[in-house]
């Protein structure tokens, strides 16, 4: 790995990519199978800013953008960006009433909107918007009295013609001359905690992480990427839609929810390079598809046998290898810790995926390490252009806060400077919140959250995530939570249900059955971490739009 990163100009580096990709494929409907090239793409960016002139957006603006992903979701990103104006990127899974917190907050001036999004927003609670364009077709939904945006609109392709007499070509990309030190991105997150916060992240931000995946080859010309997580998310926009669009790479946008079923069959008809994905998606796998697999009383019989195991080892890497595309350099696990014993078990077979470390704050990467390189149990080293540190005073066998700063670090929170002076110190600092440990060369190893680690009776630090981990593995769980209770940790649990059925367990058995979870987990488990009960909960646990739990809602339960 290259310890410098040249960090380019954010805006110029999609200048210098469409010009000199503009004739490669560059984005892929995957629903439709419609393709554009880096020249349409560029074209089409060149008829936004047109409307965007014609509409008064200026360098600096805020734009709101909520949908799923699709090519023309990218298509207003990327021309809001190298326009100068500042992109506000929505989870479509938010509610109604956030989302229109969150246009008002932010002070867009422009709202682009999926259609089905749209039904449920009431027009008049928009506070500066001057008006709402469908995202899939940019169809004018609303229109601020006394503005011309229908009339700018039936004029655009006319006034296009005559901007460009000869067609769009190469020659006519210039995009905003905006400094590093501007904001381009106000992300607003969807923490666990239940505030969400608007993260101002700068061109030097999101430059920082762009310009590591480039050097360090995530992605390159003519790359293929399947983009399964939301772009709207930190970790989706940077590793599956801004770096591969710096390098010329072609993008397939699944555009739908990325079942393992859905996701399989896509990965192997892209095929592609590189593999950005969630732990979920991996864990699911390994229970549903690995454990059943090697559970099997001869399988058992026979991993036991040394040689034979390292031959049937290879034939689940093989099959795993293949049901990803089996054309890509390497998985990278980000956005959730990855289950220790799925962590393991992909380690033992040599499949070659690592495990990385980021948030919204650093849009999105704090540490990363090539596979090759990868120790289990870690999430990476530390970035060459940023900093780590722990807050204890044994940084490597202690848990203490983790702390960074450096190019990635953000602004701070958007009109929120008491929310900023918490996570970001006079030093420059970030805060993150998470606890670990920190090896000398900067390899960091997470705990769990600060909040959310709880001290025991006899002074020791619990962290629950560890304890959920184990027992999200035992039969009969689909997901739990641990918590504190009277001095004691009950682990509340959503049960498999599919599992139950399938073994045609009764439901009045199911507290013994839960009974049993519970002894088999207290013996993986340090003395102070046992589950002095488990409490079965009737419904999915409540969760943010990144898939975790909203832990606020039960902690007090």
């Amino acid at each position: 790995m290259k310890e410098e990163i040249k960090i380019d100009n954010f805006i110029k580096i999609y200048e210098k990519s469409f010009i000199e990709n503009w004739d490669l494929p560059a984005l892929t409907n995957y629903v439709t199978g419609k393709t554009m090239t880096y020249g349409d793409v560029a074209t089409a960016i060149a008829m936004i800013h047109l409307f965007y002139k014609s509409a008064g957006i200026r360098q600096g603006s805020k734009i709101a953008l909520c949908g799923k992903d699709s090519p023309e979701w990218v298509l207003v990103y990327m021309a809001t960006i190298t326009y100068g104006a500042v992109i506000v990127p929505i989870l479509s899974e938010f509610n109604p009433v956030d989302i229109i917190h969150i246009v008002n907050h932010s002070g867009a001036e422009l709202f682009f909107v999926s259609k089905n999004i749209w039904e449920h927003i009431e027009p008049e609670k928009l506070l500066k918007v001057k008006g709402v364009l469908t995202v899939e077709d940019w169809a004018l939904m609303h229109e601020k009295e006394g503005e011309e945006m229908a009339r700018n609109l039936r004029l655009l392709r006319r006034r296009f013609r005559r901007c460009y007499p000869e067609g769009y070509r190469a020659a006519d990309i210039h995009y905003a001359d905006r400094a590093n030190s501007e904001v381009v991105e106000i992300n607003y997150t969807s923490g666990t905690t239940g505030f969400s916060k608007g993260v101002m992240l700068t061109g030097e931000n999101l430059a920082g992480n762009v310009c590591f995946g480039r050097e360090t080859v995530l992605h390159f010309r003519s790359s293929r990427a399947l983009a399964f997580l939301p772009l709207a998310h930190a970790y989706g926009c940077a590793f599956d839609m801004l770096t591969p669009l710096a390098v010329g790479s072609h993008v397939t946008l699944l555009g739908k929810t990325p079942s393992p079923r859905i996701l399989l069959k896509a990965l192997s008809e892209v095929k592609p390079n590189l593999v950005i994905c969630v732990p979920l998606i991996l864990e699911k796998i390994y229970k549903n598809q690995i454990l059943p697999m090697i559970s099997k009383g001869t399988m058992r019989w026979t991993l036991a046998v040394p040689l034979l195991d390292s031959f049937i080892y290879s034939k689940i890497r093989k099959k795993l290898v293949d049901a990803f595309g089996g054309e890509f350099e390497e998985v990278i696990v980000g956005g959730a810790p990855l289950n220790h014993e799925v962590e393991e078990f992909l380690h033992k077979i040599k499949f070659p995926f690592t495990v990385g470390y980021g948030m919204t704050e650093c849009g999105p990467l704090i540490s990363y390490t090539p596979w090759k390189e990868f120790i289990p149990g870690s999430s990476g080293r530390t970035l060459p252009t940023m900093e780590s540190k722990i807050d204890s005073p044994d940084p490597e066998n202690i848990p203490g806060e983790i702390c960074v700063r450096g190019t990635n670090v953000m602004r701070g929170y958007y009109k929120n400077p008491e929310a900023t002076k918490q996570v970001l110190d006079d030093e420059g600092w970030l805060h993150t919140g998470d606890m670990g440990t920190r090896s000398a060369d900067g390899t960091l190893f997470l705990r769990g959250r600060s909040k959310t680690m709880i001290l025991s009776a006899s002074g020791q630090n619990i962290y629950p995530e560890e304890i959920e981990a184990k027992l999200n593995n035992m039969p009969f769980v689909a997901e739990s939570l641990v918590i504190e209770q009277d001095g004691k940790l009950v682990g509340l649990v959503y049960p498999d249900f599919d599992a139950l059925d399938r073994l045609d367990v009764p439901v009045s058995n199911m507290d013994a059955t839960m009974e049993n979870v519970r002894e088999e987990l207290n013996k993986l488990v340090a003395p102070y971490e046992r589950l002095s009960k488990i409490i079965l909960m009737p419904n999915e646990f409540e969760k943010t739009p990144k898939r975790s739990i909203k832990r606020f809602l039960y902690s007090a339960k």
